[in-house]
């Protein structure tokens, strides 16, 4: 449960958040225009969105699309260059009242760049459904409900801590909010880059000076603080609502004056309040919550085998305890990649990559006659190995004449893209 919390909020937040700053932001202009028309534009970007995630979410699930770097690619630099014209359109109405032309420019950059957050934020969301019921289970389980309900919880968290920040705009106004979605937008560029520049990196398409690697180490290690980071620019609001709130003096010529005043003051402490418990939970949970579910699982060493004339072979008796047996390989292209072997209970061996659709290079480890992926801790019975789809191994061809189990080696350098992501 608190596995699939800890998933589903991170990876939701970021795309509920911003649609809520661009709501914001826009609210006066969609009053002053009433165009209707215009705002929908933004509703289609969310929806079409999501509509892209679940489809790419499904060809990664069921096996249909192994090489994600042909969708990741163009899709990252697109999310790159529409978070710079958001980033543009946010500074233009920071600066000024916005005409009904930039209006509806602005409309269009944000749809558009709302299209394309929805779709990197969620696939990887939305394939934690698949993870509800382990392979060989029922369905209904009290673990699959525990799975599901920390699934919906976190969903439910963004949305709620949204709702919570918003509270923030009728003492603030809109323009606090095109700074913040300028902070806010910032920062998932920062995590489309180091998505993108660790692609290209991956596939050998640029180098890095040692300075760039470095920050890009950095970035694929802390991106937990990104994310907690996403939450914590809202204290430009906060502040704002803070100061507001203090300066409104409880007077006026009237009562009714006066109980506006009180009444406006009493609204900006109570959100100022809320928002600063919404920032310490996603602190809290996100930290805490990651440290309890992800204790690291070391794999175990690659055992030995016999390499030669293009056939790796392995002795049929060294793999047929029914135990999980790891070996590395380095392909033609440098990349160190591993399979797997095991014997399948009373059937026969199988050889399997030790990475999935899912879940890529991650790995597997054996606990309790089960193999678990390192990643997303699903657990499949050993007799499912050698089934293709979800976050099971990618099976390979090999053979076994009773004696030696063998690969060749072309087989596994075609496959080498699944260890370089």
């Amino acid at each position: 449960m608190l596995e699939q919390f800890v998933t589903a909020l991170p990876g939701s937040l970021a795309p509920i958040l911003l649609t809520m700053v661009i709501s914001a932001v826009c609210k006066p202009a969609d009053a002053r225009y009433h165009t209707t028309r215009v705002r929908y534009v933004r509703v289609a970007g969310v929806v079409l969105g999501i509509v892209a995630a679940i489809v790419f979410a499904t060809l990664r699930g069921t096996g249909l699309l192994t090489q994600r770097t042909i969708v990741n690619q163009p899709t990252l630099v697109a999310c790159i260059l529409a978070d710079i014209a958001a980033l543009v359109a946010f500074a233009a109405l920071v600066k000024n009242e916005p005409e009904q032309k930039l209006y509806t420019a602005g409309n269009v950059i944000f749809g558009v760049a709302l299209a394309l957050t929805y779709f990197r934020a969620l696939p990887d969301v939305i394939l934690r459904v698949t993870n509800f019921v382990e392979t060989g289970q029922t369905p209904f389980t009290s673990d699959m409900l525990l799975r599901a309900l920390g699934f919906t919880l976190g969903i439910a968290a963004s949305v709620v801590i949204a709702a919570i920040f918003s509270a923030l705009v009728s003492t603030v106004g809109a323009r606090i909010f095109a700074i913040t979605g300028i902070a806010l937008t910032a920062l998932i560029a920062a995590q489309h880059v180091i998505d993108l520049t660790q692609i290209l990196f991956s596939t050998r398409a640029i180098r890095l000076p040692s300075f760039a690697f470095r920050a890009l180490v950095w970035g694929l290690n802390n991106t937990l603080t990104l994310v907690i980071a996403q939450a914590v620019v809202f204290v430009i609001p906060v502040a704002a609502a803070f100061v507001a709130g203090w300066k409104t003096a409880v007077e006026g010529q009237t009562i009714a004056e006066v109980r506006i005043h009180r009444k406006f003051k009493r609204h900006a402490y109570v959100a100022v309040a809320f928002s600063l418990l919404a920032v310490l939970g996603v602190g809290a949970a996100l930290t805490y919550g990651v440290a309890a579910t992800h204790v690291e699982i070391k794999l175990s060493e690659p055992e030995k085998y016999v390499l030669e004339d293009g056939v790796a072979k392995i002795k049929a008796s060294q793999v047929s305890d029914g135990h999980l047996h790891r070996f590395e390989y380095k392909a033609s292209d440098g990349t160190t990649m591993r399979f797997l072997a095991i014997k399948k209970g009373s059937g026969g061996i199988v050889v399997v990559l030790d990475a999935c659709d899912n879940c890529g290079d991650a790995g597997y480890y054996e606990k309790d006659g089960k193999v678990i992926c390192k990643k997303c801790d699903v657990a499949m019975n050993i007799a499912t190995i050698g089934f293709k789809g979800g976050c099971n191994p990618v099976p390979i061809d090999f053979e076994n004449d009773g004696t030696t189990v063998t690969v060749q080696t072309s087989v596994l350098d075609a496959n080498s893209s699944y260890f370089r992501r």
